[in-house]
């Protein structure tokens, strides 16, 4: 783990060497990884039902339309009832695993730290998602209206940008981060005019579109077409939706890589039933590559295996966060 005294002199660097997949994974492009035979486990008597948490940052309706096809798959494969639990914002799903609740979620990378600070390393991360050149990476980008004028993030300066949620990597933990390292205050009267939540990605967005905010912080893959919100990510999934035209919109800032988030589990679980899903996980792709899309919101390779040494800087940065709070109370 990065020592936290060490943080403030950290350059990007560190989330730059996540863009590639660590060496030694196992992965969907390995010719071993199959899909589990269809059958129920010895462990189905200590997870009689499997309850997956979906975070916010999306309308409930697609969330549960994007994922159910994956929920009726893993409940086909294992023959155990699986439900889904799609929460309002990225607090939701956190809890729902402090409280045991849940089995297993799609975390971003900060709620995965925030989740495994709240129960005390009570959860593990088996897979990442890997995009369809190969990284395992995203950004996060400064939105704006393109009519506003504003073309550069100097232009910002003074003006009003809606954070997606508070525990998202990018629509707020890491931005806050690079730019605080950049010598550019964060919080509001500083740089920004005015700051606020948005209550999630597509609705920092919307109310970008709307004129309730001049920019927004979401976040996208920046490979494909740009016109089409590039391969993944918010963007592109809100042009999917008809909810966005790119040429209503202009980026003005684009984050380092950031570390995709994980699959995770609850460590208390039996360890034949994070084995059974991290394979699931890494040959969805190959099996039902439409499944993947879906829940991926876009063009991927398939998963790697994750490790929890790949969010450590995720901690400190929370930690750095929450020490902030406090000096600022």
């Amino acid at each position: 783990m990065i020592p936290r005294r060490s943080l403030a002199l950290l350059p990007f660097a560190p989330m730059l060497a996540h863009a590639q997949v660590p060496p030694g994974r196992r992965s969907t492009q390995d010719a071993d990884v199959v899909m589990p035979e269809p059958g129920r486990r010895a462990w189905a008597a200590q997870v009689p039902v499997i309850r997956y948490g979906i975070m916010g940052g999306e309308n409930e309706a697609d969330r549960l339309g994007r994922f159910e096809a994956y929920r009726a798959l893993i409940e086909r494969i294992f023959q155990v009832p699986t439900r889904l639990f799609p929460a309002s914002d990225y607090a939701g799903v956190m809890q729902g695993l402090s409280a045991k609740q849940l089995e297993l979620a799609a975390l971003g990378p900060s709620a995965y730290a925030g989740a495994w600070m709240d129960t005390d390393g009570g959860i593990e991360p088996i897979t990442i998602t890997q995009q369809g050149d190969g990284s395992i990476s995203y950004v996060s980008v400064l939105v704006v209206r393109a009519e506003s004028g504003i073309t550069t993030l100097e232009q910002m300066r003074g003006r009003s940008l809606a954070w997606a949620d508070a525990n998202s990597a990018s629509g707020y933990l890491i931005p806050r981060f690079q730019l605080r390292r950049a010598g550019i205050g964060v919080e509001p009267g500083q740089f920004f005019g005015r700051t606020g939540f948005a209550g999630g990605h597509e609705q920092g967005v919307i109310a970008v579109l709307q004129r309730q905010y001049d920019g927004t912080m979401t976040h996208a893959s920046t490979l494909g077409d740009p016109a089409q919100g590039y391969s993944r990510g918010n963007l592109r999934s809100m042009v999917d939706k008809g909810m966005l035209r790119m040429a209503d919109v202009r980026i003005v800032w684009t984050s380092e890589p950031i570390m995709n988030g994980p699959l995770a589990v609850r460590s208390d679980l039996p360890d034949a039933f994070k084995r059974d899903m991290q394979t699931m996980q890494l040959a969805l792709a190959k099996t039902y590559p439409d499944i993947a899309r879906q829940i991926a919101r876009g063009d991927t390779l398939g998963a790697v295996e994750a490790r929890h040494e790949d969010y450590a800087l995720f901690v400190e940065m929370r930690r750095e966060e929450a020490a902030a709070r406090r000096r600022r109370s």
